[in-house]
């Protein structure tokens, strides 16, 4: 059976329209009835959309129409949730988010007991008994408001990076309105962190908006008015971070990993001696991990095939370019604050604006809006389009590459190129992105 609503992180949309309060019941309901304990206990978190109390109340409805109880856990960071499901024990988390999109959209994301997202083949199955009529249940479940969830996730944080030392670091963190706005500067200024806070003061509604990590050059543009050493942007549910240096150059997800691979193999923290990255990772990560004898794997984009992939070899660490971060010593997820202080431990009391882990090669990224999921794949399968992203790939070998792929998220076709000057990459992405525009509006005449 094909997915119809599950993309690569949960299901995904317009709250009250595509995601409704009918269909998030209903998927509640559906995940609880497959867990095998007889009295399933499933936590619920949610970022600050104004559409999350409306989605909680409906999973909080469908878990306990399953006969499971629902443990509500409040305004909390994505990456909380599986620390917090095998802390505790919890047969299931659902996590109410849709991350760095706009506040319109929702979204519904479930980890498993053991702590990760559920595989592709559990989400069909939760499709498929979405075509059922739902078994009456023994008995009717509860609903539990669960205190004190920030205090666990903050003493988690702080047991990992207890040994950092952060007196003396000017750091100014963004945000982004959403779900780390109590828990990251608490963190750093527990660790001693002069922290100053832009974007903390959600209503609902302004999550994400010119803010966060999809937004950065706001906070570099206040890194470099404030005179502050660092700072580090996170999306809007807490699992992404990227940063910026104090002359306000942006560091991304490739530069994050690249420098935390370095440390932790100096720690011999590194198991493999490998990590892996996606299909979007710079090839500039590539040679600066072959020169430190680090193997690398690559996966298809999303930190769950990431993940798979360091479950399949046994390695800990692993990430995305927009700042997806994954570290098995700390969670099996990727977690923005985590990686943020990682960073930090990486650079053992330097500078971020002197780190030396990786040179990026020029890169073009640019994310082609359309109407819709069917004309992102129609612009993606035209022959035009096909030929010439291989006259395109021909042009670079040796020298760069093409990637043209449709996002799983958004109805976006994504074109990106690496070349040796960034005059060559946009002239390459500014052909391929007209081209895929062409393709996408005769197929809509």
């Amino acid at each position: 059976m094909a997915r119809r609503l599950f993309g690569t992180d949960g299901v995904r949309g317009a709250a009250g329209e595509f995601l409704t309060a009918d269909l998030t019941l209903s998927l509640a309901r559906a995940a609880t009835l497959r867990v095998e304990a007889a009295r399933p206990r499933v936590l619920v978190i949610r970022d600050t959309r104004e559409s999350g109390e409306m989605l909680e109340s409906a999973v909080a409805a469908g878990v306990a129409a399953a006969g499971g109880d629902a443990l509500l856990g409040g305004v909390l960071p994505t990456p909380a949730a599986p620390l917090l499901v095998r802390r505790y024990g919890f047969d299931l988390a659902v996590v109410l988010s849709a991350s760095h999109n706009p506040y319109a959209d929702n979204g519904v994301k479930f980890f498993g007991a053991d702590g990760d997202k559920l595989s592709d083949a559990v989400e069909e199955e939760i499709e498929a008994l979405l075509e059922t009529a739902p078994p009456s249940p023994t008995e009717i479940g509860r609903v539990t408001r669960l205190h004190g969830t920030l205090d666990d996730y903050l003493r988690e944080l702080h047991t990992r990076f207890e040994s950092l030392d952060l007196r003396g670091r000017r750091l100014l963190l963004d945000c982004a309105n959403g779900a780390t706005y109590h828990a990251a500067p608490q963190i750093f200024r527990r660790l001693g962190a002069e922290v100053e806070v832009l974007h903390d003061a959600p209503d609902g509604r302004n999550i994400n908006a010119g803010c966060g990590s999809t937004h950065i050059e706001t906070l570099a543009e206040a890194i470099v008015a404030g005179g502050h050493d660092a700072g580090f942007a996170f999306d809007g549910d807490g699992d992404r971070v990227l940063a910026v240096d104090r002359a306000g150059a942006i560091v991304d997800g490739d530069e994050l990993v690249a420098l935390a691979a370095l440390h932790l193999r100096s720690r011999d923290r590194l198991p493999g001696n490998g990590v892996a990255v996606t299909v979007m990772t710079n090839y500039g990560f590539h040679t600066a991990m072959a020169s430190a004898g680090i193997e690398v794997a690559t996966t298809s984009v999303g930190d769950r095939y990431v993940l798979e992939a360091l479950r399949q070899r046994g390695w800990s660490l692993g990430g995305e370019q927009s700042g997806h971060i994954v570290e098995l010593g700390f969670a099996p997820s990727g977690d923005g604050i985590a990686s943020a202080l990682l960073t930090l431990e990486a650079l053992g009391g330097g500078e971020l604006a002197e780190r030396d882990a990786m040179e990026k090669l020029p890169q073009r990224l640019v994310n082609v809006r359309l109407h819709d999921r069917a004309a992102v794949e129609r612009a993606a399968g035209d022959g035009a389009m096909l030929a010439a992203i291989a006259r395109e790939e021909q042009a670079l070998t040796g020298r760069g590459r093409v990637l043209v792929r449709a996002s799983g998220t958004e109805p976006l076709l994504r074109v990106m190129v690496e070349a040796p000057s960034e005059q060559e990459a946009d002239a390459v992405c500014g052909r391929l992105v007209a081209l895929a525009e062409a393709a996408a509006a005769q197929r809509a005449s």
